[in-house]
């Protein structure tokens, strides 16, 4: 079954996680004790509604502020599709869990409140969207039943994200607008007799009109070694594989190509899966493949058709979004992960902080704990890297502290 990840983001009380409960309830995924549980917390507190936030906050310090604070990621599926849901936090002090939850995001929502419209969070969420490049988004005008169903409210609210869609250098990005009322049900997964006037799709019904190729990404295959196959048995005495994922574009028999760092060139004999033999292999499969000559390859290297190798680089120019306690500073030293490559990495300069609100770049020299800035780094050998713009999964990297070996940032090569 086709799989869709998406992310979600919206500012305190927006109604984030009450939409998702929602959404949960109406595809019926919900599990009976879930249910019932929301039903005895609902009495509790003295509603007359179901308050289905408690189905996604999980942390009691989330159940008590009736805030997001972690990245929770959410399952259901439809007789269609299956959903994953990164449910992040949409405060500026989590923007590291919110760039996290939408690294891996085929789609987002980003949820607004129907009385307040757009605000600095709204531009902060778009600005990590774009960032990343998640190519379908979804604004959901929540809380229509606070504002008696208003068109001109919905309308206006659509111009001034509009306005602020205009900032963006990101094209390629589809803006969907839904208002909706999480609350009540209404537009999530089915349509709203309160506002006749829409006449679009719901929440639920536009994400299952989402189909897999929307998301492809046209770019270069790039195919990153993670482990050598060696089994030494009798029967594959000789057997060399390389078990690793493909991204860009698909790999296929008979295409040759160039081994990096050694730029030693050889053909694809095999693409295998378990005990699956395949003449080509999309973007996005886990296979072994095998060459048909016996080349220096290992973990940490890459195999890309020859003719489409990436820029080779000692001096990396990235944005870097900053997830530590202790600040990032010129001269610093960290291990950059570069898919399955390990570089020591050494802070050359910070040109500045990016403003999240599509505000350019400021002089900085440091990058403070959720800060995004533009930062240029040595490496201690060259790497293969293409633009993040370009390839996604070969233009992006994290900063690993060498002293406590802690995730530091996040980097995507420009």
């Amino acid at each position: 079954m086709e799989v869709l990840k998406i992310a979600t983001a919206g500012s305190v009380d927006d109604g984030k996680s009450t939409l998702i409960g929602r959404l949960l309830y109406d595809t019926r995924s919900l599990t009976s004790d879930k249910l019932e549980s929301i039903e005895a917390s609902s009495r509790k507190k003295g509603l007359d509604y179901l308050d289905f936030s408690l189905a996604t906050d999980g942390l009691v310090a989330e159940r008590e502020q009736g805030i997001t604070i972690d990245v929770a990621h959410i399952y259901f599926s439809t007789p269609k599709k299956s959903y994953i849901i990164a449910d992040t936090p949409g405060h500026v002090e989590y923007t590291r869990n919110m760039v996290t939850g939408a690294s891996t995001s085929q789609a987002s929502i980003i949820l607004i409140d129907a009385r307040k419209g757009v605000i600095e969070q709204t531009y902060r969420h778009f600005f990590i969207n774009n960032l990343l490049r998640v190519k379908e988004v979804i604004v959901a005008v929540n809380k229509m039943d606070l504002v008696n169903y208003s068109e001109n409210v919905f309308n206006e609210i659509v111009a001034e994200f509009q306005e602020l869609r205009s900032k963006s250098d990101f094209k390629g990005q589809n803006i969907t607008f839904i208002p909706v009322s999480a609350l009540w049900g209404e537009n999530i997964a089915e349509k709203s007799s309160a506002m006749s006037w829409y006449e679009g799709d719901t929440v639920l019904e536009h994400l299952e009109a989402l189909k897999a190729e929307d998301f492809e990404e046209e770019s270069q295959a790039r195919f990153a070694v993670q482990t050598v196959i060696r089994p030494k048995t009798d029967e594959y005495h000789d057997y060399r594989g390389y078990a690793g994922k493909i991204s860009g574009s698909s790999l296929k028999v008979g295409d040759e190509v160039t081994a990096l760092p050694s730029l030693t060139t050889s053909t694809i004999k095999d693409i295998q899966f378990f005990d699956e033999s395949f003449e080509e292999a999309p973007a996005g499969s886990s296979v072994t493949i095998s060459l048909a000559d016996d080349i220096n390859v290992a973990r940490g290297d890459m195999l890309v058709k020859s003719g489409e190798v990436p820029q080779q680089t000692k001096l990396l120019e990235a944005t870097v979004c900053w997830m530590d306690n202790k600040a990032l500073l010129p001269g610093n030293k960290y291990l950059l992960q570069h898919n399955t490559n390990g570089i020591l990495a050494k802070i050359d300069r910070i040109e500045g902080h990016v403003e999240t609100n599509f505000g350019g770049v400021t002089k900085a020299d440091s990058l403070k704990l959720n800060e995004i800035g533009k930062v240029s780094i040595k490496l201690s050998k060259p790497v293969f890297a293409d633009n993040f713009e370009e390839n996604k999964a070969n233009g992006r990297f994290i900063l690993i502290d060498p002293q406590t070996n802690t995730t530091a940032g996040v980097g995507f090569i420009s």
